[in-house]
Protein backbone atom coordinates (compact mmCIF):
# COMPACT_ATOMS: atom_id res chain seq x y z
CA UNK A 1 0.00 0.00 0.00
CA UNK A 2 2.99 2.36 0.85
CA UNK A 3 4.34 1.86 -2.49
CA UNK A 4 0.58 2.85 -4.52
CA UNK A 5 0.53 5.83 -1.89
CA UNK A 6 3.40 6.74 -3.14
CA UNK A 7 2.82 6.96 -6.97
CA UNK A 8 -0.20 8.63 -6.15
CA UNK A 9 2.03 11.30 -4.26
CA UNK A 10 4.69 11.54 -6.69
CA UNK A 11 1.97 11.92 -9.97
CA UNK A 12 0.35 14.62 -7.90
CA UNK A 13 3.46 17.04 -6.64
CA UNK A 14 4.38 16.49 -10.46
CA UNK A 15 0.92 17.90 -11.84
CA UNK A 16 1.48 20.68 -9.43
CA UNK A 17 4.86 21.64 -11.04
CA UNK A 18 4.02 21.34 -14.47
CA UNK A 19 0.92 23.26 -13.83
CA UNK A 20 2.36 26.08 -12.03
CA UNK A 21 4.91 26.47 -15.51
CA UNK A 22 2.50 26.51 -17.86
CA UNK A 23 2.49 30.10 -19.66
CA UNK A 24 0.00 29.44 -22.85
CA UNK A 25 -2.99 27.90 -24.13
CA UNK A 26 -1.11 25.49 -26.23
CA UNK A 27 1.24 24.52 -23.12
CA UNK A 28 -1.98 23.84 -20.99
CA UNK A 29 -3.42 21.20 -23.59
CA UNK A 30 -0.30 19.16 -23.45
CA UNK A 31 -0.83 19.36 -19.52
CA UNK A 32 -4.87 18.16 -20.00
CA UNK A 33 -3.72 15.29 -22.14
CA UNK A 34 -0.60 14.32 -20.14
CA UNK A 35 -2.29 14.35 -16.54
CA UNK A 36 -5.93 14.65 -17.71
CA UNK A 37 -6.52 12.79 -20.76
CA UNK A 38 -8.01 9.13 -21.06
CA UNK A 39 -4.14 7.99 -21.39
CA UNK A 40 -3.59 10.39 -18.67
CA UNK A 41 -0.86 9.52 -15.95
CA UNK A 42 -3.64 9.59 -13.21
CA UNK A 43 -5.95 7.53 -15.75
CA UNK A 44 -2.82 5.53 -15.16
CA UNK A 45 -3.27 5.20 -11.67
CA UNK A 46 -6.30 2.80 -11.88
CA UNK A 47 -4.89 -0.84 -12.31
CA UNK A 48 -3.31 0.15 -8.58
CA UNK A 49 -6.71 0.08 -7.12
CA UNK A 50 -7.64 -2.86 -9.43
CA UNK A 51 -4.22 -4.58 -7.72
CA UNK A 52 -4.56 -3.10 -3.89
CA UNK A 53 -6.16 -5.91 -1.32
CA UNK A 54 -9.35 -5.77 -0.71
CA UNK A 55 -9.21 -3.47 2.73
CA UNK A 56 -6.97 -1.31 0.73
CA UNK A 57 -9.08 -0.32 -2.15
CA UNK A 58 -11.47 2.39 -0.99
CA UNK A 59 -8.63 4.34 0.78
CA UNK A 60 -6.60 3.98 -2.40
CA UNK A 61 -9.40 4.78 -4.23
CA UNK A 62 -10.17 8.06 -2.19
CA UNK A 63 -6.37 9.28 -2.73
CA UNK A 64 -6.99 9.00 -6.68
CA UNK A 65 -10.06 10.44 -6.91
CA UNK A 66 -9.10 13.59 -4.31
CA UNK A 67 -6.16 13.76 -6.49
CA UNK A 68 -8.23 13.91 -9.90
CA UNK A 69 -10.63 16.50 -8.58
CA UNK A 70 -8.18 18.82 -7.03
CA UNK A 71 -6.64 19.05 -10.05
CA UNK A 72 -8.83 18.94 -12.31
CA UNK A 73 -10.39 22.20 -10.56
CA UNK A 74 -6.80 23.78 -10.76
CA UNK A 75 -6.83 23.40 -14.74
CA UNK A 76 -9.87 24.83 -14.76
CA UNK A 77 -8.54 27.79 -12.82
CA UNK A 78 -5.46 28.30 -15.06
CA UNK A 79 -7.14 27.89 -18.09
CA UNK A 80 -9.94 30.93 -16.99
CA UNK A 81 -6.78 32.62 -16.02
CA UNK A 82 -4.89 32.67 -19.08
CA UNK A 83 -8.34 33.47 -20.87
CA UNK A 84 -8.53 37.03 -18.90
CA UNK A 85 -5.26 37.58 -19.61
CA UNK A 86 -5.74 37.08 -23.64
CA UNK A 87 -9.19 39.29 -23.67
CA UNK A 88 -7.44 42.00 -21.64
CA UNK A 89 -4.83 42.36 -23.79
CA UNK A 90 -6.50 41.91 -27.14
CA UNK A 91 -10.07 43.66 -26.20
CA UNK A 92 -11.47 46.86 -27.34
CA UNK A 93 -11.85 50.00 -25.25
CA UNK A 94 -14.63 51.97 -26.48
CA UNK A 95 -13.99 55.11 -24.55
CA UNK A 96 -10.64 54.83 -26.07
CA UNK A 97 -10.16 58.09 -29.09
CA UNK A 98 -10.64 56.13 -32.26
CA UNK A 99 -7.55 56.52 -34.82
CA UNK A 100 -8.68 58.28 -37.47
CA UNK A 101 -7.98 56.15 -40.81
CA UNK A 102 -5.44 57.58 -43.23
CA UNK A 103 -7.52 58.18 -46.55
CA UNK A 104 -5.59 59.56 -49.50
CA UNK A 105 -6.84 62.19 -52.20
CA UNK A 106 -6.50 62.91 -55.52
CA UNK A 107 -2.84 64.25 -57.10
CA UNK A 108 -2.83 68.11 -56.89
CA UNK A 109 -2.22 68.12 -60.62
CA UNK A 110 -5.63 65.87 -61.29
CA UNK A 111 -7.75 68.52 -59.30
CA UNK A 112 -6.11 71.45 -61.55
CA UNK A 113 -6.86 69.62 -64.57
CA UNK A 114 -10.58 68.72 -63.42
CA UNK A 115 -10.91 72.50 -62.09
CA UNK A 116 -9.67 73.96 -65.82
CA UNK A 117 -11.68 71.70 -67.86
CA UNK A 118 -14.68 72.33 -65.81
CA UNK A 119 -13.90 76.06 -65.78
CA UNK A 120 -13.60 75.89 -69.77
CA UNK A 121 -16.56 73.58 -69.62
CA UNK A 122 -19.04 76.65 -68.67
CA UNK A 123 -17.35 78.78 -71.09
CA UNK A 124 -18.86 76.18 -73.96
CA UNK A 125 -15.95 74.40 -74.33
CA UNK A 126 -16.08 70.37 -74.98
CA UNK A 127 -13.61 67.71 -73.48
CA UNK A 128 -11.21 65.63 -75.73
CA UNK A 129 -8.30 63.49 -75.24
CA UNK A 130 -5.81 61.77 -77.38
CA UNK A 131 -3.11 59.12 -77.39
CA UNK A 132 0.39 59.79 -75.76
CA UNK A 133 2.03 57.73 -78.41
CA UNK A 134 1.95 59.62 -81.75
CA UNK A 135 3.08 59.41 -84.76
CA UNK A 136 5.13 61.84 -86.87
CA UNK A 137 2.06 62.91 -89.02
CA UNK A 138 0.26 64.76 -86.19
CA UNK A 139 3.21 65.22 -83.77
CA UNK A 140 4.83 67.33 -86.88
CA UNK A 141 3.88 67.38 -90.37
CA UNK A 142 0.15 68.13 -90.00
CA UNK A 143 1.22 71.04 -87.53
CA UNK A 144 3.24 72.70 -90.43
CA UNK A 145 6.50 71.57 -88.74
CA UNK A 146 8.80 70.81 -91.97
CA UNK A 147 11.60 67.95 -91.44
CA UNK A 148 14.37 70.55 -90.91
CA UNK A 149 12.75 72.26 -88.08
CA UNK A 150 14.88 71.76 -84.93
CA UNK A 151 11.61 70.55 -83.06
CA UNK A 152 11.83 67.85 -84.88
CA UNK A 153 15.53 66.72 -83.93
CA UNK A 154 15.42 62.81 -82.58
CA UNK A 155 17.60 64.95 -79.18
CA UNK A 156 14.31 66.87 -78.60
CA UNK A 157 11.91 64.38 -78.72
CA UNK A 158 11.43 61.07 -76.99
CA UNK A 159 11.91 58.51 -80.34
CA UNK A 160 10.52 55.02 -79.77
CA UNK A 161 12.89 51.83 -81.65
CA UNK A 162 12.06 51.24 -85.23
CA UNK A 163 9.93 47.91 -85.53
CA UNK A 164 11.21 45.08 -88.18
CA UNK A 165 9.42 46.55 -91.68
CA UNK A 166 8.70 49.78 -90.23
CA UNK A 167 8.66 52.72 -93.19
CA UNK A 168 10.56 55.82 -92.59
CA UNK A 169 7.32 58.05 -92.15
CA UNK A 170 5.58 55.58 -89.52
CA UNK A 171 8.63 57.01 -86.84
CA UNK A 172 6.57 57.04 -83.49
CA UNK A 173 7.55 59.50 -80.17
CA UNK A 174 6.04 59.83 -76.89
CA UNK A 175 4.01 62.89 -78.19
CA UNK A 176 5.61 66.65 -77.35
CA UNK A 177 2.50 68.55 -77.05
CA UNK A 178 -1.07 68.28 -76.59
CA UNK A 179 -1.60 69.86 -80.10
CA UNK A 180 -1.42 66.62 -81.73
CA UNK A 181 -4.86 65.95 -80.45
CA UNK A 182 -6.39 69.25 -81.96
CA UNK A 183 -5.29 67.22 -85.79
CA UNK A 184 -7.21 64.17 -84.43
CA UNK A 185 -9.89 66.10 -83.35
CA UNK A 186 -10.68 68.04 -86.97
CA UNK A 187 -10.08 65.31 -88.71
CA UNK A 188 -13.09 64.28 -87.27
CA UNK A 189 -15.04 67.22 -86.65
CA UNK A 190 -16.26 70.01 -88.74
CA UNK A 191 -16.39 73.37 -87.63
CA UNK A 192 -17.74 74.26 -85.47
CA UNK A 193 -14.77 73.31 -82.84
CA UNK A 194 -14.72 74.29 -79.22
CA UNK A 195 -12.76 71.76 -77.32
CA UNK A 196 -10.29 71.83 -74.74
CA UNK A 197 -7.62 68.92 -74.14
CA UNK A 198 -5.77 68.10 -71.06
CA UNK A 199 -3.39 65.64 -71.12
CA UNK A 200 0.51 64.30 -70.57
CA UNK A 201 3.60 65.66 -72.63
CA UNK A 202 7.04 64.47 -72.82
CA UNK A 203 10.44 66.82 -73.83
CA UNK A 204 13.99 65.74 -73.20
CA UNK A 205 14.26 68.72 -71.19
CA UNK A 206 17.27 69.39 -68.37
CA UNK A 207 15.11 69.25 -65.11
CA UNK A 208 14.93 72.77 -62.73
CA UNK A 209 12.47 74.49 -60.77
CA UNK A 210 10.20 75.31 -63.80
CA UNK A 211 10.79 72.21 -66.26
CA UNK A 212 10.38 68.97 -66.29
CA UNK A 213 11.00 65.80 -69.09
CA UNK A 214 7.48 64.54 -68.13
CA UNK A 215 4.31 67.61 -67.65
CA UNK A 216 1.02 68.32 -67.97
CA UNK A 217 -0.14 70.36 -70.79
CA UNK A 218 -4.09 71.74 -71.28
CA UNK A 219 -4.95 72.80 -75.16
CA UNK A 220 -7.64 74.77 -76.33
CA UNK A 221 -9.43 75.00 -79.67
CA UNK A 222 -11.80 77.18 -81.47
CA UNK A 223 -12.51 76.86 -85.21
CA UNK A 224 -15.78 78.99 -86.76
CA UNK A 225 -16.46 81.75 -89.05
CA UNK A 226 -14.73 85.09 -87.70
CA UNK A 227 -12.82 83.85 -85.46
CA UNK A 228 -9.87 86.59 -84.06
CA UNK A 229 -7.33 86.92 -82.40
CA UNK A 230 -9.37 89.43 -80.10
CA UNK A 231 -11.38 86.04 -79.78
CA UNK A 232 -8.30 84.25 -78.69
CA UNK A 233 -6.99 87.53 -75.91
CA UNK A 234 -10.70 87.96 -74.12
CA UNK A 235 -11.43 84.02 -73.91
CA UNK A 236 -7.20 83.87 -72.22
CA UNK A 237 -7.98 86.66 -70.05
CA UNK A 238 -11.31 85.59 -69.17
CA UNK A 239 -9.86 82.29 -67.60
CA UNK A 240 -7.14 83.74 -65.91
CA UNK A 241 -9.62 86.62 -63.83
CA UNK A 242 -12.00 83.99 -63.45
CA UNK A 243 -9.14 81.55 -61.94
CA UNK A 244 -6.41 83.47 -60.69
CA UNK A 245 -8.07 86.66 -59.37
CA UNK A 246 -8.82 90.00 -60.91
CA UNK A 247 -5.40 91.15 -59.77
CA UNK A 248 -3.47 88.76 -61.51
CA UNK A 249 -0.78 90.28 -63.99
CA UNK A 250 -0.63 88.86 -67.42
CA UNK A 251 1.09 90.06 -70.44
CA UNK A 252 1.26 88.92 -74.22
CA UNK A 253 4.86 88.78 -75.79
CA UNK A 254 4.88 88.14 -79.65
CA UNK A 255 6.08 84.51 -80.41
CA UNK A 256 6.44 82.21 -83.51
CA UNK A 257 5.37 78.88 -83.58
CA UNK A 258 4.79 76.85 -87.01
CA UNK A 259 1.38 75.87 -86.72
CA UNK A 260 0.06 79.18 -85.49
CA UNK A 261 -0.04 82.43 -86.96
CA UNK A 262 0.56 85.14 -85.45
CA UNK A 263 1.57 83.56 -82.61
CA UNK A 264 2.02 84.90 -78.90
CA UNK A 265 3.85 83.88 -75.16
CA UNK A 266 1.56 84.29 -72.28
CA UNK A 267 3.22 85.19 -68.69
CA UNK A 268 1.96 85.61 -65.56
CA UNK A 269 3.55 87.45 -62.73
CA UNK A 270 4.28 85.11 -59.94
CA UNK A 271 5.03 85.65 -56.24
CA UNK A 272 7.20 83.20 -55.25
CA UNK A 273 7.03 82.49 -51.64
CA UNK A 274 11.22 83.16 -51.00
CA UNK A 275 9.99 86.56 -51.48
CA UNK A 276 10.65 87.00 -55.06
CA UNK A 277 8.37 87.85 -58.03
CA UNK A 278 8.92 87.54 -61.70
CA UNK A 279 7.18 87.21 -64.71
CA UNK A 280 6.81 83.13 -65.90
CA UNK A 281 5.69 81.96 -69.23
CA UNK A 282 2.41 79.90 -69.02
CA UNK A 283 2.10 78.88 -72.48
CA UNK A 284 1.57 79.73 -76.22
CA UNK A 285 -1.19 80.59 -78.30
CA UNK A 286 -1.86 82.20 -81.72
CA UNK A 287 -4.21 81.61 -84.78
CA UNK A 288 -4.33 79.09 -85.93
CA UNK A 289 -1.83 78.64 -89.19
CA UNK A 290 -4.13 78.28 -92.81
CA UNK A 291 -1.43 75.32 -93.37
CA UNK A 292 -3.03 73.50 -90.28
CA UNK A 293 -6.86 73.74 -92.11
CA UNK A 294 -5.57 72.70 -95.25
CA UNK A 295 -3.60 69.46 -93.37
CA UNK A 296 -7.20 68.34 -92.30
CA UNK A 297 -9.64 69.02 -95.16
CA UNK A 298 -11.25 72.75 -93.58
CA UNK A 299 -10.92 75.48 -96.00
CA UNK A 300 -9.11 78.80 -94.85
CA UNK A 301 -10.97 80.93 -97.09
CA UNK A 302 -14.18 80.44 -94.86
CA UNK A 303 -12.91 79.25 -91.12
CA UNK A 304 -10.70 80.58 -88.98
CA UNK A 305 -9.55 79.23 -85.92
CA UNK A 306 -7.27 80.05 -82.15
CA UNK A 307 -5.37 77.67 -79.99
CA UNK A 308 -3.20 77.80 -76.93
CA UNK A 309 -1.50 75.18 -75.05
CA UNK A 310 -0.45 76.08 -71.04
CA UNK A 311 1.03 73.96 -68.85
CA UNK A 312 -0.91 72.66 -65.97
CA UNK A 313 2.28 72.68 -64.04
CA UNK A 314 2.44 76.01 -63.77
CA UNK A 315 -1.01 77.07 -63.21
CA UNK A 316 -0.74 74.94 -60.09
CA UNK A 317 2.57 76.65 -59.32
CA UNK A 318 0.80 79.90 -59.76
CA UNK A 319 -2.48 78.72 -58.05
CA UNK A 320 -0.77 77.55 -54.86
CA UNK A 321 2.49 79.34 -53.99
CA UNK A 322 4.37 76.57 -55.38
CA UNK A 323 7.93 77.41 -56.61
CA UNK A 324 9.70 74.04 -57.47
CA UNK A 325 8.03 71.80 -60.45
CA UNK A 326 10.01 68.75 -59.20
CA UNK A 327 7.83 68.44 -56.10
CA UNK A 328 4.62 67.46 -58.37
CA UNK A 329 6.14 63.90 -59.01
CA UNK A 330 8.29 63.44 -56.03
CA UNK A 331 5.40 61.41 -54.28
CA UNK A 332 5.85 63.44 -50.74
CA UNK A 333 2.65 62.78 -48.68
CA UNK A 334 3.36 66.01 -46.31
CA UNK A 335 3.84 68.00 -50.21
CA UNK A 336 0.46 65.91 -51.27
CA UNK A 337 -1.47 66.29 -48.40
CA UNK A 338 -1.76 69.85 -47.99
CA UNK A 339 -3.88 69.24 -51.16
Amino acid sequence: MADALEQIEQVSHQADGELAAVKSNAELEQFRIKFLGVKGLIKGLMPLIAAAPKEQKRIIGQRVNTMHERVSAAFEEKKTGLASQRVGADALDVTEPGIKPGIGNRHILMKVADELTELFGRMGFATATGPEVEDEFHNFVALNIPASHPARDPLDNFYLERTPGQKPDQLLLLRTQTSTVQIRVMETQKPPIRVVIPGRVYRPDTHDDTHLSMFHQLEALVVDRNVSMVDLKSTIMQFVYAYFGQETKVRFRPSFFPFTEPSAEVDLWFDLPDGKSRWIELGGCGMVHPNVLKTVGIDPEIYSGWAFGFGIERIAMRKYGINNIRLFVENDVRFLGQF
